[in-house]
């Protein structure tokens, strides 16, 4: 075989071996982003999703902000459980689910917690015409301060400026959402 017949033989075997290495290294390495990103409580999260027309992996994104698929989590608000709800909206969803609520404390149970996380959620999307931006805007500042930077002009109704939301919080919040939603959409496409 010619000089220049081995050399092309080499770049080719140089070729493929970094082909097979780079294969290797994404596969690892989606690997390693869903166990930051899991599913865990995915039984609940489709279940409730379907129940109340939400996107499951959107619902898994919140609950990634939230509380890191820690069902034991208290704020400093004492928002509690997977869902980071606060007493006072749990018992309003329960209500209207015909639910009895019983006490806070049964907020760590992961399905209750969604179930009430996800109607919730599902009301807010209802409430801002199936605009998710809005809603989890929503979700994490109150319905009534989304409904007052709107009339204010500090945020438009349609959710494209979110930059302008005013609570650095609430602001980090819904970029830190999107971001995961587009994580779990990319690593988990159904």
């Amino acid at each position: 075989m010619h000089k220049k017949g081995r050399k092309i033989l080499i770049l080719i075997a140089i070729i493929v071996i970094i082909i097979t290495l780079l294969f290797g290294v994404f596969k690892v390495q989606n690997i390693i982003l869903k166990k930051i990103y899991p599913k865990d409580y995915s039984e609940y999260v489709y279940k409730y999703s379907e129940e109340y027309k939400v996107d499951p992996i959107l619902i898994f994104a919140i609950i990634k902000a939230e509380s890191n698929f820690n069902p034991n989590v208290v704020s400093k608000s004492n928002a509690i459980g997977l869902m980071q709800l606060m007493d006072t909206t749990a018992e309003e969803i329960a209500l209207s689910l015909g639910i009895e609520f019983v006490q806070k404390t049964s907020l760590y149970n992961p399905e209750l917690n969604i179930q009430l996380g996800t109607k919730y959620f599902s009301n807010l999307m209802k409430e801002y015409e199936n605009n998710y931006l809005l809603a989890l805007t929503a979700y994490n500042a109150g319905i009534g301060n989304v409904t007052r930077w709107i009339e204010q002009g500090i945020i438009k109704e349609d959710g494209s400026d979110i930059e302008n939301i005013p609570y650095k919080e609430t602001n980090n919040y819904v970029r830190k959402i999107i971001r995961d939603y587009q994580i779990y959409q990319d690593l988990y496409e159904e």
